[in-house]
Formats: C-alpha cells, structure tokens, sequence
C-alpha cells in the first residue's frame, strides 16, 4: 500500500478499478484547513491524464508492474514486432502503444516492454543510443561563438538539433529521454 504522503512521480497506483501513474504531484498545506496531495495521474491503459486532490493520509495498492527485456524485431507498416531473446516468443504491438517511444531505436536493439497484468502500456528504449547522421547541412564557418545548432535527421528518420561541427556520416550519442545530442562517437 502507498499512502498518499509517499507519492514519487513514476510510481503505479490502482485507483477507482484503474491502473495510473503518477505524472505530478504536489504537496499542499493552506493556511486554514487540511493538507492535501494534488496530483495529475495517467492512466496506463488508455494514456488519458486526469487531475485530482487527495488526502495525505489516503492509501492505494500499488499496482505490479512488470518490465521485460525484448529486442525490437521489425516494423510492417501496421504492428511492431518484439522477441523475448530467452524463449524467443514474439509480440507484436500497435502503434497507439508505441507512441513515438522507438524514434531513436534501430531493429534489433533491446528494449523494455512496460505491462501491468498482461495490458502492455509502453515501450521504454535504452537510455542512450548511438546513431549514425544521414542528412544535415554543412556548417558555416565563423558562426561557432554562439553555439549555435542546426538540424540533423538520424539514420531511424529521427531530427535533432546538433552543433554546427556536425558532418554527414558522423555516429552520434543520443539521450533518448529528451532526444538531445550528447557527443560524437
């Protein structure tokens, strides 16, 4: 059980025969009156995201959620396609799960299928990722002093902003949780 005192963004609650997680919260103590917990929660089935007050003293099963290792297969056009590499079972997924989560993984890369009770909910890439630079305009030179950017589309069709010393042809590190550009490789 968590209490509503103990929130932690991330964390999975059951609430109202739902699964949600918590996006935000805030703890808030008015002057007059009782302490209370204000949250906005993301339901894990469907994505919808709903605001709500709660008593801090409140409490909510913590709902299992289970992350599995799987290598990113193929993509058909309608499904993406996962392999469990130990028992090599095949899963496949459509895009309203996914979301844009596979932007900066190529095939065959591991990532970590995000299910509460069978209901997969998303897709968690690497943390970091190196790809290599197919497309981006060459710098101009005598513009470095502003650390200035330009935009560069990655080999998954993937565009980031990158420094201007940045070459076609060039293998990138990328953050996959804000998709910005960390060095080159």
């Amino acid at each position: 059980m968590v209490t509503a005192g103990d929130f932690k963004n991330g964390v999975t609650i059951e609430y109202e025969n739902g699964v949600y997680q918590i996006l935000e919260f805030q703890h808030v103590k008015p002057g007059k009156g009782a302490a209370f917990v204000r949250t906005k929660l993301k339901d894990v089935k469907n994505g919808g995201v709903i605001e709500t007050s709660f008593r801090p003293t409140e409490k909510f099963p913590q709902a299992r959620v289970d992350r599995k290792d799987m290598q990113y297969l193929y993509n058909d056009g309608d499904l993406y396609y996962f392999m469990d590499t130990e028992t090599y079972d095949q899963v496949a997924l459509p895009p309203e799960d996914i979301g844009d989560s596979l932007k900066f993984v190529k095939e065959n890369e591991m990532v970590k299928i995000c299910s509460v009770q069978g209901d997969v909910f998303a897709v968690e890439p690497p943390l970091f990722v190196e790809l290599e630079v197919t497309e981006t305009e060459p710098g101009v030179k005598g513009n470095t002093a502003t650390g200035a950017t330009k935009p560069a589309t990655l080999e998954t069709g993937a565009e980031i902003q990158v420094p201007l010393f940045v070459n076609t042809g060039d293998v990138l590190q990328i953050d996959t949780r804000t998709g910005d550009y960390l060095k080159r490789v």
